[in-house]
């Protein structure tokens, strides 16, 4: 196989499918309408609830529901070969992951900006709510220790791409600054954060910070603390959009060099295609495609976690009814281009980057090594950012050192804002359930709940094992996106209604992947989980309030539509 034509096929798929398929959604499910007023504007506050430019948000969300996760875990998911993990992404995408986000979005903006947590209580019951947001604030402690693992290794591996990070939150505090309270024109400050953007690039190439691995968890753990309690238009969303022309500009460059290269005659794909259905993947243990899959492909395919941003903050911010299909749909999309150019580079380079490394691997013995030295000796950021320069250097005789800094600080940008995303969100459930139980107020203060999350989140970043902690994070977000479709099921065939099959096209999707995912875990807790004593007891308190959450979804599917009362519009 060459790049150049899986890069031509992504780029078909995604543009044909967002103008048909997506724009059926928008104009027969959710029945957009421009004319009436979002949360945004309905409950302005200056602090959650405020209208964001569509690219802006677009920029915040797609950067939020990116993070590290359509890279990792496609990198990680070719041991058992490239077509796999490919074409888990492609069918994911279109006919899971971006109609679980534009829903989750949109049910959110009918119901006052609500989260989806809030949602399922809603249309089932208020048990069912706070079982949701017990699960969802669990899945997001391991998203924190994921992530922060991730971030500490890229720092510690690449000491400019901290150096560049670091610079960058300065710059994205400066831009919030600029564009609501000094209010320049919105082109002016764009540039200005870009140019500054670059600058932070070209320093970190220049100083580096080198620090040890638990000196940045030190660091992560303080810089989420205080990101997710500031007001959005400080950090969030100016970081959030300069974030995005980060991965735009790192889409476009990789898209075309990998056409280039694959035009060049440099693109064919070294890695295997098919290794062997039982590859050494979630722990390094034999771990057989179906299910467990889901176990490490999260965010690349479909992600739970996106349903919580997008009810969490994107619904607060969005201005039109209209640009909902940008942000939601677009969004997951863009992501499974990014996971697609992620497999594309490793399947021409991987092999180069593990003879670079020492490592003498070959299609023989690549379903067993591959993963296992990813995860330790070679880095399962490096893979991708190594192969990434190389592509870079083929295409365009880009220094490789400075492509590699370069693909690292992608990554990281966007794991570091997913990162304080999470502690934003798991602040709100935190609050909420707090509030459900009518605990004291002392608990609901912003500064307690975001303190207790991250802290027990980077505590397990410390003492775990990332191929524990990784699947972990990535079967309890991927049970969560089943959850989120269900009640988006819910709401599409109750409250909005659709002529025809269009409820299916939620149901059954949603359906397929509550068994995929459920068996998966059960496997990991069989196989894997004994690794790490408080991972498994979080994966068991997962998967009852699980079965919990599909016993209340199924009372409340048999209930006739008449019960239901119409969204609050």
């Amino acid at each position: 196989m060459n790049s150049a034509v899986v890069i031509f096929l992504a780029g078909l798929i995604y543009v044909t499918l967002y103008h048909t398929y997506g724009k059926a959604l928008q104009n027969k499910v959710v029945k957009a309408d421009p004319n009436r007023p979002t949360p945004a504007h309905r409950l302005y506050d200056g602090v959650d609830y405020v209208p964001a430019h569509p690219l802006v948000l677009y920029g915040h969300h797609f950067a939020s529901i990116a993070g590290a996760g359509p890279i990792v875990g496609p990198a990680v998911a070719m041991a058992w070969g490239w077509l796999p993990g490919l074409l888990w992404v492609w069918f994911g995408n279109v006919f899971i992951g971006a109609v679980h986000d534009y829903l989750a979005l949109m049910s959110s903006v009918r119901y006052d900006g609500k989260s989806i947590q809030w949602i399922a209580g809603k249309l089932m019951s208020k048990r069912t709510s706070m079982a949701f947001e017990l699960y969802v604030w669990f899945a997001l402690l391991l998203v924190v220790a994921a992530f922060a693992n991730v971030i500490a290794g890229i720092f510690v591996n690449t000491p400019g791409a901290a150096t560049a990070s670091i610079l960058f939150l300065l710059i994205a505090v400066l831009l919030g600054w600029l564009l609501y309270k000094v209010q320049v024109d919105f082109k002016i400050g764009t540039i200005i954060g870009i140019i500054l953007l670059a600058l932070s690039i070209y320093v970190g190439f220049k100083f580096p910070i080198v620090a040890s691995k638990q000196a940045w968890y030190v660091f992560l753990g303080a810089y989420i603390i205080v990101a997710s309690s500031l007001p959005v238009w400080i950090l969030l969303q100016p970081r959030d959009y300069l974030n995005a022309y980060i991965l735009w500009f790192g889409l476009a460059l990789g898209g075309i060099a990998f056409l280039v290269v694959g035009l060049k005659g440099l693109g064919t794909f070294t890695a295997p295609a098919y290794t062997t259905w039982s590859a050494h993947v979630v722990g390094g243990k034999p771990s057989p495609f179906w299910p467990t899959i889901p176990l490490v492909i999260a965010c690349g395919a479909l992600s739970g976690f996106h349903s919580l941003v997008g009810s969490g903050t994107s619904s607060k911010q969005l201005d039109n009814e209209l640009h909902g299909l940008l942000v939601g749909y677009g969004g997951m999309f863009t992501e499974g281009f990014l996971s697609t150019i992620v497999i594309s580079s490793i399947a021409v380079y991987g092999m180069k980057v593990f003879q670079d490394a020492g490592v003498a691997i070959n299609f023989q013995n690549w379903a067993q090594i591959y993963a296992p030295m990813v995860a330790s000796k070679i880095g399962k950021v490096t893979i991708f950012s190594k192969s990434y320069a190389y592509g870079l250097h083929d295409a365009f005789g880009i220094d490789v050192k400075l492509g590699t800094l370069f693909a690292s600080l992608w990554v990281s940008a966007f794991a570091l804002t997913s990162l304080d995303t999470a502690a934003r969100l798991g602040r709100f459930a935190w609050q909420e359930v707090i509030e459900m139980v009518k605990g004291p107020e002392i608990l609901k203060n912003k500064w307690v709940a975001s303190f207790v999350l991250v802290f027990l989140g980077i505590y397990l970043a410390w003492i775990g094992k990332w191929l524990v902690i990784w699947p972990a994070f990535s079967g309890m977000n991927q049970m969560l996106a089943s959850i989120a479709m269900m009640t988006a099921s819910l709401w599409v065939a109750k409250i909005q209604r659709p002529a025809g099959v269009w409820k299916w096209t939620v149901l059954i999707p949603a359906l397929f992947l509550w068994v995929t995912v459920t068996a998966a875990l059960i496997w990991f807790l069989i196989y894997v989980g004994k690794a790490n004593i408080w991972v498994s007891i979080i994966t068991i308190v997962g998967l009852a309030l699980n079965f919990l959450l599909v016993i209340d979804w199924y009372h409340a599917w048999k209930k006739p539509a008449e019960e239901y009362q119409a969204a609050a519009t």
